[in-house]
């Protein structure tokens, strides 16, 4: 082979290459431009739909309100209630359940996580380890059925027995069932952030003659303090995006309360339930929907705004 086919071939090659990497980054930011162009389009619809609805309903009746009862007339000759659209029952109700779930999931999940990135042996960690994947792989109706078929009606029977009154749909009842369907969630992220963190950090630690419970408690969770707060983040957003466990367990029932014994509603409950059915779309209970929807996604925004905040933090004071 000459200089000149040699010379050839190597543009040849480049060219090739260039139009590959080319290809790529066309197709890269495609894809960046459809994420983009999704998450606008459904910010835009929210807001949109929901700029309808608070010209029908004043936004201080919505975000402050104490009462929830969408039902309106559908027809002008038609005799029916005016609506209610006061969303604070909505929002205590997902709180409160979701608050729950992440008492029962959070020390549970990270404790499964700490053992079985610490403690457990090989055997150990390859039997529990894929029990926790397929328990987050079960289909939250089911963990619906388990909440209303088992859970609550022992909360109930537990609750006689100190002279409690408690309703048969409870809050307890979706946290609990809640919970535990996120331990997995937590536990599995939790467990990859730890196994992260540099084993050279460990080794200083207890070749400095610290204990594995203080190496664990003062260089492992420090370190992988960001990742484990994602973990956190992502549980809980979960259980505030949940609906089939609280419409099988908590009921649709749109009651101001901080007692967990007592039957509730959340936000996505309500939007399942107001467009259910025949309803018209131009109508104050279907729009609130969107309103509902627009509500729920500042909240999401607001816990990671939070867990951003968290994270900063705690890089500051570790790095």
């Amino acid at each position: 082979m000459n200089i000149k086919t040699a010379g050839f071939l190597k543009n040849s090659f480049s060219s090739r290459n260039r139009l590959r990497e080319k290809a790529i980054y066309i197709i890269l930011i495609a894809s960046s431009l459809v994420a983009v162009g999704t998450t606008a389009g459904i910010i835009l619809s929210l807001v949109f739909e929901a700029a309808r609805f608070f010209t029908l309903v004043p936004i201080t009746d919505f975000l402050f309100g104490l009462n929830w009862s969408p039902q309106t007339a559908i027809r002008a000759d038609q005799i029916g209630s005016s609506g209610s659209f006061g969303a604070l029952p909505l929002i205590t109700g997902t709180l409160l359940i979701s608050a729950i779930a992440m008492f029962v999931a959070a020390p549970l999940g990270l404790a499964a996580a700490i053992y079985l990135s610490e403690y457990a042996s090989a055997s150990q960690r390859s039997i529990i380890k894929p029990l926790l994947e397929i328990l987050a792989g079960i289909p939250s109706v089911v963990y619906g059925f388990f909440a209303a078929l088992v859970i609550a009606p022992f909360i109930r029977m537990s609750g006689s027995g100190f002279g409690l009154e408690i309703a048969s749909q409870s809050a307890l009842a979706a946290g609990l069932a809640m919970g535990i369907m996120i331990v997995p969630l937590i536990s599995s992220l939790s467990d990859d952030v730890i196994n992260a963190v540099p084993t050279a950090l460990k080794d200083a630690s207890l070749g400095m003659g610290a204990t594995r419970s203080e190496t664990i408690i003062h260089i492992i969770l420090p370190g992988a303090s960001s990742g484990i707060a994602g973990s956190m983040l992502l549980a809980a957003s979960t259980a505030i995006g949940e609906t089939m466990i609280v419409v099988m367990a908590a009921g649709l029932a749109a009651n101001l309360t901080a007692n967990p014994l007592d039957a509730v509603t959340t936000i996505t409950a309500q939007i399942v339930a107001l467009l259910t059915g025949d309803q018209e779309f131009d109508s104050a209970k279907t729009l609130s929907a969107f309103a509902l929807g627009l509500l729920l996604f500042c909240v999401t925004l607001a816990l990671n705004s939070i867990a951003h905040k968290i994270v900063k933090n705690y890089r500051v004071k570790y790095e």
